[in-house]
C-alpha cells in the first residue's frame, strides 16, 4: 500500500467525531476554521455551538454589532478573528448575495481570511479537491512525503495539492488533518502508531523520515509552514489585551482602570502599558472611547 491508502485506511478507523465535520455549511465550516486557529478543539467545540445559535448565517451576523461578535467570541482569545469575522459577514453579504463563494481568490479576498482558511471552506465545505495546509499538515508532508525540510510556503502548499486523491479532497484533508495533530505531533511523534511507519519486519511503510531511520535533524525544523515556539503567555501584551477586553465584555472601563482591568500596577509604566494595549484594541476594531471617555466595545 502507498502513502495515500494507508492514511486513508487509518482515517476510516480513526477519524475524529468533530461537530464542524457534520455539517457542509459554507458559513458555520468559516466559523469553525476561524475558531481553530491557534485555540485548542476541546475549547471550541461548545462555542462553536453557542455562536451559530447566536449567529446561524453570515446575513444575522453582519446585521449584529461588531461588539456583539465579540461578545459571543467569549472564551477563544485571539479576538481580532471576532471582529475579522464580522467584516466578512459584511462582506459577504454586501458582494456575494449572504452566500460564501465557492471560489479560492474570492474566499481570500475577504477579510481575514488567509490561504489556510480559504481552502479549507473550500475542501470541507464545497469537497474541492484541494489541499489544506496548516502547521499539522506541514508536519506530515515534512517527514512523511519529503523527508525534508521544506524550503517555501509555495513548495509545501504545491505538494499538500498534489497529494489529494481525485474526488476525496473532504476525507483526505481531515485525515492528514488529525495524522498531524493526534499521531506526528510536534515534539514527540508518536511514530510506533503512526499509520505510515514501519512495523515489524517485512513492512516499509510510506513516511521518508521514518524509512530513512529518522535522522536528525527533524524535517520540521525550519521548515515552512511548521509554526514556530510562540513567546510566554503570562505577563505577556496579549495576557493584557485579553483581560482587557473581558472586562469590556462586562462593562465600559475608565480610562483611570485600564492598568487594573489589564492586571497590571498603576505605576507610571503600568499606566504607559496599558494605554498602549487600548489604543492596540482601537486599532484592531476592537474597542472604542466613548465620549464620556470610558473606552468601550464597538
Amino acid at each position: 500500500m502507498g502513502l495515500q491508502s494507508d492514511l486513508l485506511a487509518w482515517a476510516e478507523r480513526s477519524r475524529r467525531d468533530l461537530p464542524w465535520r457534520r455539517t457542509r455549511d459554507p458559513w458555520a465550516v468559516l466559523v469553525s476554521e476561524l475558531m481553530l486557529q491557534q485555540t485548542q478543539v476541546a475549547r471550541v467545540a461548545p462555542r462553536w455551538a453557542d455562536f451559530l445559535e447566536r449567529f446561524p448565517t453570515a446575513s444575522e451576523c453582519a446585521a449584529a454589532s461588531v461588539g456583539d461578535v465579540v461578545r459571543a467570541w467569549e472564551g477563544l482569545g485571539y479576538n481580532r478573528r471576532a471582529v475579522s469575522l464580522h467584516r466578512t459577514a459584511v462582506t459577504v453579504v454586501e458582494r456575494h448575495g449572504a452566500r460564501l463563494p465557492a471560489d479560492l481568490r474570492a474566499l481570500q479576498a475577504l477579510p481575514g481570511v488567509g490561504p489556510y482558511v480559504a481552502r479549507a471552506v473550500l475542501a470541507f465545505a464545497f469537497e474541492q479537491d484541494v489541499g489544506v495546509l496548516d502547521t499539522n499538515a506541514a508536519r506530515v508532508l515534512a517527514r512523511a512525503v519529503a523527508g525534508r525540510r521544506l524550503g517555501t510556503r509555495a513548495e509545501a502548499q504545491a505538494m499538500a495539492d498534489s497529494l489529494v486523491p481525485a474526488s476525496r479532497g473532504w476525507v483526505w484533508n481531515q485525515a492528514v488533518l488529525d495524522l498531524g495533530a493526534l499521531v506526528c505531533t510536534r515534539r514527540r511523534p508518536d511514530c510506533g502508531r503512526c499509520p505510515l511507519a514501519r512495523h515489524g519486519a517485512g513492512r516499509r511503510g510510506s513516511c521518508r523520515w521514518d524509512a530513512a531511520g529518522r535522522p536528525e535533524p527533524d524535517p520540521v525544523e525550519g521548515s515552512a509552514g511548521v509554526a514556530g515556539r510562540q513567546t510566554p503567555f503570562v505577563g505577556s501584551d496579549r495576557q493584557g489585551r485579553g483581560r482587557l477586553v473581558a472586562a469590556l465584555r462586562r462593562s465600559p472601563v475608565p480610562v483611570t482602570e485600564l492598568p487594573a482591568a489589564a492586571g497590571w500596577s498603576t505605576t507610571e509604566d503600568g499606566q504607559a502599558r496599558a494605554r498602549r494595549i487600548a489604543g492596540s484594541l482601537v486599532a484592531d476594531g476592537l474597542a472604542v472611547v466613548g465620549a464620556d471617555g470610558c473606552l468601550r466595545l464597538p
